[in-house]
């Protein structure tokens, strides 16, 4: 396993990414306002670990990571290192905190999705736009 998680090499993603890391804190940036939370995965099959921003959706000290990937048709890259390894970095503000993320399904993944719609709309929109549905993971 890397002792430095990678950037994203997608140019917003990495900008995003690097301006947390400059600050030390998701409150330097967001989207349109919303707030966005850093979260660090290890690679399922390079065992690395990685940098995901995404948006901020919690829930009583839970957090969702919502594997929209703006609607496309597969999985972001992402979903299949949480899948492998589901131990993963949190960091709303400025600590970053150990949880353990799981996929959900039926009313609790209806609950979450209704939560991530209203943290960040377009998520909806992302949904009409794919086939698949859109994973959600809860960390806690």
């Amino acid at each position: 396993m890397s002792d430095t998680p990678e950037l994203s090499p997608v140019g917003w993603v990495h900008d995003q990414t690097q301006k947390i890391l400059d600050t030390g804190t998701t409150d330097s940036v967001g989207f349109d306002g919303m707030k966005v939370v850093l979260f660090t995965t290890t690679g399922a099959k390079s065992g690395k670990q990685r940098y995901v921003p995404l948006m901020r959706v919690e829930e009583g000290g839970k957090y969702a990571m919502v594997a929209s990937k703006g609607g496309a048709p597969e999985h972001p890259s992402w979903y299949f290192n949480v899948k492998a390894h589901p131990e993963v970095l949190v960091q709303d503000g400025d600590s970053p905190i150990a949880m353990t993320a799981r996929e959900v399904s039926g009313d609790e993944r209806a609950h979450w999705w209704k939560l991530a719609v209203a943290a960040f709309p377009p998520y909806a929109e992302y949904q009409q736009k794919t086939d698949r549905q859109i994973p959600v993971f809860v960390l806690e």
